[in-house]
């Protein structure tokens, strides 16, 4: 007789039972969540809590018109390193290109050296004495603003003569005001050749100011003592002259070719250099409101203050920081003007530009003349934006070009023409 078999129970029922769980989970998993995600509290005192009010913050900014965003962005006021321009501070040129991630290249950008078609002269004089070709500038035109800058150095000579400036303000009394003619002059000079300059807005004596973030440090004392919190920086500049225009210079290079560059890497606290944290307004601007339509820079001028004399800084062993000095004048300067542009364009750290932002710079003590390029490639400089980020500023300079020798005789001897001819380039240059 057969044996009876019998299934197990369990077996039978399973197999069903399997399939039906699966249809189960397809169908959950395609349908929609049921209650929200939970996100961390806005009131919490948390690391999470905190990075949600972080990008709650962002958000806000981004959102919200330009006007908006300055106002928002210079709100919270802590204490902040202020950043002078003119400093004597030794090395200062390094850490200034750290503060403001900007890589350095002697030399000016290639389109000013194009076009150059140096001619000499029938007498044989040296190359130093020959005439240089401008493009879009004829000879009598050259010879114009030639005899121009002649007769603004013959007036600061006369100046000389009148009377003793006071104490600490003769580059104030004597070379202000020659600057500010050699400086109007030139510019109406070169209006009709430049239909830039036509609609350009000179400003004399304006403030400069720009407020960004740059590293983070932990707070040693008092009630927020153990956060980490970013480095806080403010320039506030004061050029002597500077030129506006409506229309954006073009750049001197591609972004992409500033990813090479190399920028002085410094660990030290800013307060080593030294710089000292202050606490006031936040404050960015770039010498105009935001409806000017001369919103965009063209060349700043800026003149050496009393302290800075050749002759001095020999005497005390320290020639080797003069160029130093100039750097960091025009690195500063420049930066915090071209910075101040793109904010009023809508760019912040963590909106960067979509676009460089070029500007120019002239520093001089009367007798010699340096020359700056500026282009800024990014904002995006604090802790958080600046991991990732392959884009570095560039600044160009020249070293120190000697206008003329001296004056005998009621003629300029030994005028440069080579820094003639840079300082009309700078005003031609247009989009």
């Amino acid at each position: 007789m057969a044996a009876r078999t019998r299934l197990s129970l369990l077996v039978v029922q399973n197999r069903p039972l399997l399939g039906y769980r699966r249809f189960v989970h397809a169908e959950l998993a395609a349908s929609e969540p049921t209650y929200p995600a939970i996100v961390p509290s806005l009131t919490a005192k948390s690391k999470s809590a905190r990075r949600r009010q972080v990008e709650e913050q962002v958000k806000k900014i981004c959102a919200s018109s330009v006007q908006e965003k300055i106002a928002l962005i210079t709100r919270i006021q802590r204490k902040k390193f202020v950043v002078h321009p003119q400093t004597f501070v030794r090395g200062a040129d390094r850490w200034y290109q750290h503060f403001t991630k900007t890589a350095y290249i002697p030399g000016l950008p290639d389109k000013f050296n194009q076009g150059q078609e140096t001619v000499a002269s029938e007498d044989g004089s040296p190359p130093s004495a020959a005439r240089t070709s401008i493009p879009g500038l004829d000879d009598d035109a050259f010879a114009d603003v030639r005899a121009l800058v002649s007769r603004a150095i013959l007036q600061e000579h006369w100046q000389l003569r009148k009377r003793k400036p006071f104490l600490y303000r003769q580059q104030e009394e004597t070379v202000g005001p020659v600057l500010r003619n050699l400086v109007t002059g030139l510019t109406y000079s070169l209006a009709k050749h430049n239909p830039l300059l036509q609609l350009s807005s000179l400003d004399i004596n304006e403030k400069v100011h720009f407020y960004w973030r740059r590293g983070e440090r932990i707070i040693p004392k008092g009630h927020r003592r153990g956060r980490l919190e970013p480095t806080r920086f403010q320039i506030d500049d004061r050029p002597h002259s500077q030129i506006r225009v409506t229309q954006q210079l073009p750049q001197f290079t591609p972004l992409e070719a500033s990813y090479s560059a190399e920028v002085p890497k410094i660990t030290l606290a800013p307060n080593v250099m030294p710089l000292f944290r202050r606490q006031y307004d936040n404050n960015i601007f770039t010498g105009a409101k935001l409806p000017d339509p001369a919103c965009y820079g063209h060349t700043q001028f800026h003149l050496v203050p009393d302290g800075y004399h050749r002759d001095r800084m020999a005497r005390k062993q320290q020639s080797d920081q003069v160029e130093v000095f100039l750097r960091a004048n025009g690195l500063a300067s420049l930066f915090a003007w071209t910075g101040a542009q793109a904010m009023y364009q809508g760019f912040w750290n963590h909106e960067d530009v979509t676009r460089p932002f070029v500007s120019q710079a002239v520093i001089t003590d009367g007798h010699f003349f340096s020359f700056f390029c500026y282009q800024l490639n990014t904002v995006a400089l604090s802790e958080d934006t600046d991991a990732d980020n392959p884009r570095k500023n560039l600044l160009w300079g020249t070293e120190s070009l000697r206008l003329y020798d001296s004056v005998q005789d009621g003629t300029v001897v030994g005028l440069n023409d080579g820094v003639i001819r840079l300082l009309v380039q700078f005003l031609m240059n247009r989009p």
